[in-house]
């Protein structure tokens, strides 16, 4: 179900080994120059939600993942644009994709709910020490449904959702989110964010999607990771 006509920028992203190679002193000039242009266009835009989750184990370059929102698409164009443009975006790594959120009916309830991060008092310009939130643990899924299913959707069984529903109760899902590909791509169509307290909940997550009452997709991939520093990067939602 899709909550409005908002966009949502799904983007893979890290630093590529040359940002390593500039001065300190450099580094510290294109970060502010780079911050300062992406509040800007937050601001500009509209921007409604800021959320950056890392990696427990990079994959090469690629170290973060986002979710960024817009209400309207010339706002996440001007977000990629943005952010790859030079200085600071000659030293990215960028992966994008564009996205609606919502949940299907069938999992509406299977999560608790958290509340969103309290933004970060001050001004965001000014960018503290960054790290994360190792009060929970968000397991991250790529899927695509069978062959067959209609635009890469799952057939979804009832044994599945009885499985999935007892399994979220049990281990106190704190967030459950989906976001389908404005444009699939061939291995994945759906992303999922499940936000557990624990690394033990996030791991058995993965395990039981994985298993025999979910055996109709022929396309998953998972990462394991944490909230990179909510509070700040709430403080960038104007």
């Amino acid at each position: 179900m899709v909550r409005d006509g908002a966009v949502t920028v799904l983007f893979k992203g890290g630093r590529l080994a040359s940002w390593h190679r500039l001065s300190p002193a450099r580094r510290q000039a294109y970060e502010q120059e780079h911050v300062d242009l992406m509040l800007a266009i937050a601001k500009k835009h509209g921007m409604r939600r800021m959320e950056g989750f890392r990696l427990m184990a990079p994959q090469g370059a690629y170290e973060r993942f986002w979710v960024i929102e817009f209400p309207e698409l010339v706002g996440a164009e001007a977000w990629i644009e943005a952010e790859m443009a030079p200085s600071y975006g000659r030293y990215g790594y960028y992966e994008y994709y564009l996205a609606r959120g919502g949940l299907p009916e069938y999992c509406a309830d299977w999560a608790k709910g958290v509340l969103p991060a309290t933004p970060l008092p001050g001004d965001a310009h000014q960018v503290p020490r960054l790290d994360v939130d190792r009060g929970s643990v968000v397991a991250v899924l790529f899927e695509q449904g069978e062959a067959g299913q209609v635009a890469g959707e799952k057939s979804v069984t009832d044994a599945y959702v009885e499985a999935m529903r007892t399994f979220c109760e049990e281990h106190g899902l704190m967030r459950l989110e989906c976001f389908k590909l404005i444009a699939p791509r061939a291995d994945w169509h759906h992303v999922w964010l499940a936000e557990f307290a624990t690394f033990d909940s996030a791991e058995e997550w993965v395990q039981a999607e994985k298993g025999p009452a979910h055996g109709c997709l022929s396309e998953r991939s998972f990462l394991l990771t944490r909230k990179w520093a909510p509070e700040y990067f709430a403080s960038w939602v104007p």
